[in-house]
């Protein structure tokens, strides 16, 4: 696997352009809109999550879990990815880096 290359063998380059919504057309601007509103009504089929701590459940004997939409699924990842990243020496990187 390469970025930025698709394809079965990764042989094909794809150009992503990342847009500024501002700068958007107001088609562009209500697909995206579009997009967001059906990822928070779409059920994510593959991932759930934790309702409770691990204590709260027993030790995994009850376990609690829930569905997720796409959209807070993305918005977890997001803030999991931008926490503070712990480093050598007992360091801690606090600045989000995006």
């Amino acid at each position: 696997w390469k970025f930025g290359f698709t394809g079965p063998n990764c042989t094909v380059r794809r150009t992503m352009i990342r847009k500024e919504i501002f700068r958007m057309s107001t088609a562009e601007k209500e697909k995206f809109i579009a997009y967001l509103n059906l990822a928070k009504r779409t059920i994510s089929q593959d991932f759930v999550i934790a309702t409770g701590t691990y204590e709260q459940m027993n030790s995994g004997s009850n376990p609690l879990f829930a569905d997720i939409n796409v959209y807070d699924l993305f918005t977890w990842i997001h803030y999991y990815a931008s926490r503070d990243a712990f480093l050598e020496g007992g360091l801690v990187w606090r600045d989000v880096d995006f």
